[in-house]
């Protein structure tokens, strides 16, 4: 009788104490997430004080009907303009920035400003002259009818953001080896040989094309600069950054993306060592002519099919 008791007493005092260290797990894993939630809102707090009061890009409401892409694929048109005040800004650069979940893989498109496509309602222009007449929607229009590229989300930043954000993330500067000369059309200047660069050096870095490359070189070197940037967050030291990397640059971006969604691939891609970042360039070599057109000015007049063709193996491979 004696020998029931004492059982059912141990496996009562069992449950309990199994009872307790359930409850005491729990209640660890919710301070660490509520530790871990905290970091990330005050760290994003602390980077938008920094530039709060330098903000250029104002955050404006901006027609934009994203397509849905299937499950795990994310889209972004990225977009560099030169916009001040009033300004109607012009597109210096235009890149699809492509991010796989699946694969944690991350593909970066350029296409040349120059590119001669046809504007839905606008007839056969520029590429860049899409987002001077209808922003950042009549682009992705654009970009859909002639490559027949579906893109979710956009991302504009100002110029001037692009020097205060290298400056505000990378204080030490940004090493890059300059293998040329690099003065025209360009302030400040820059020489050859392996340097850190601060935000405004780094900015003429990647808009010069006062030489043979022109506009080539130009977004050969975005494409350097941005592969060279997610390889310097890409440590540990730099994930824990993240919120507020993420709270220094907003003031400076126009988007339509949620920051929790940022930060959600931000932290998945820059927490790999090894990067899988790939690259391409359109128009590809051989698939272009240059062109003068009266009203339009020097073109690249492309091989749409050829080039179309090219962006859907890349995308989807």
């Amino acid at each position: 009788m004696n020998e029931k008791v004492d059982r059912k007493m141990y496996r009562r005092n069992r449950k309990r104490k199994k009872r307790k260290i359930i409850l005491l797990i729990s209640f660890i894993f919710f301070l660490v997430f509520l530790l871990g939630a905290s970091f990330v809102f005050f760290q994003y707090q602390a980077g938008l004080e920094k530039t709060a009061n330098d903000s250029v890009i104002l955050d404006q409401k901006v027609e934009f009907n994203g397509a849905a892409l299937k499950k795990g694929m994310t889209n972004v048109l990225l977009l560099g303009t030169d916009a001040r005040g009033e300004e109607v800004s012009r597109t210096d650069t235009i890149m699809v920035a492509q991010y796989n979940s699946d694969n944690n893989e991350v593909k970066i498109l350029s296409i040349m400003r120059d590119s001669y496509v046809d504007i839905p309602g606008h007839g056969s222009q520029k590429i860049n002259a899409a987002f001077a007449i209808g922003g950042p929607e009549l682009l992705r229009k654009t970009l859909k009818e002639n490559f027949d590229i579906d893109i979710q989300y956009y991302s504009i930043i100002d110029f001037k953001g692009f020097s205060s954000i290298i400056d505000e993330v990378f204080p030490d500067g940004v090493e890059i080896d300059i293998k040329k000369e690099m003065v025209k059309g360009i302030n400040p200047p820059l020489y050859p040989g392996l340097q850190k660069l601060d935000g405004d050096q780094l900015l003429s870095y990647v808009r010069f094309r006062k030489d043979m490359e022109s506009d080539f070189g130009r977004v050969r070197r975005q494409q350097e600069v941005l592969k060279l940037l997610t390889d310097e967050m890409t440590d540990l030291q730099g994930v824990i950054k993240i919120p507020k990397t993420l709270g220094i640059i907003k003031p400076f971006i126009n988007t339509n993306i949620k920051t929790s969604q940022v930060l959600s691939i931000a932290t998945s891609v820059l927490g790999e060592k090894d990067n899988n970042i790939e690259s391409m360039r359109i128009p590809l070599d051989n698939t272009y002519t240059d062109e003068y057109y009266d009203g339009v000015g020097l073109v690249l007049d492309l091989d749409i099919s050829e080039n179309k063709k090219a962006i859907k193996d890349f995308l989807s491979e």
